[in-house]
């Protein structure tokens, strides 16, 4: 019964569509090769392509058939590919993929129960405590500075036992010889 009031909906909603409608039928008329008789097709006022019904540009229609076969009971929230699949069987527009994948990325039961298909994320597992100062450190740039003494940034030292800082002036454009020769001379 469902399927009888969508082709009726489209049906009434050709109206907001004729400029599609009579571009295939101009097209058809003018003997392109491209689109065969059966590809596009007119029965009972309801376009098929390739043999799907073709379903015009009314959004709340669109999204009317996306949510039937997102919600039915067999397969409820099968996620994009699997509604994508079921709603082209029958239905064609162009952007089908797009609309159903914005449908299925609003649904939360879907966002909720969905496949991850990447490994799970192991245990934080702590660094090792240095035994002699100067063993591991941590060293970054703070850049985009105002110049001051021709100097934009500063290379941060720490020695990760001591705690021990030492902040470098330096420039942005410092190469990695330049930096090796800060560390020797600074650290």
């Amino acid at each position: 019964m469902e399927g009888i009031d969508l082709l009726e909906k489209i049906r009434q909603s050709r109206v907001r569509d004729d400029k599609v409608v009579k571009a295939v039928e101009e097209i058809k008329q003018a003997g392109v090769k491209v689109l065969r008789n059966k590809e596009w097709r007119d029965i009972d006022s309801v376009m098929y392509k390739e043999g799907k019904v073709y379903v015009p540009k009314d959004e709340v229609l669109r999204a009317e058939i996306i949510r039937l076969y997102h919600d039915m009971p067999v397969e409820e929230h099968g996620g994009q590919w699997k509604m994508v699949e079921l709603v082209t069987r029958n239905f064609w527009w162009p952007g089908v993929m797009k609309e159903v994948k914005q449908y299925v990325e609003g649904c939360d039961s879907c966002q909720r129960n969905k496949n991850h298909t990447e490994q799970p994320v192991g245990k934080l597992m702590p660094n090792s405590i240095p035994e002699k100062p100067w063993t591991h450190i941590s060293a970054d740039f703070i850049t985009k500075l105002p110049i001051a003494q021709g100097y934009n940034s500063i290379l941060v030292v720490v020695d990760r036992l001591t705690k021990i800082v030492h902040f470098i002036p330096t420039t942005e454009k410092t190469s990695a010889e330049e930096l090796a020769r800060l560390f020797r001379d600074n650290v």
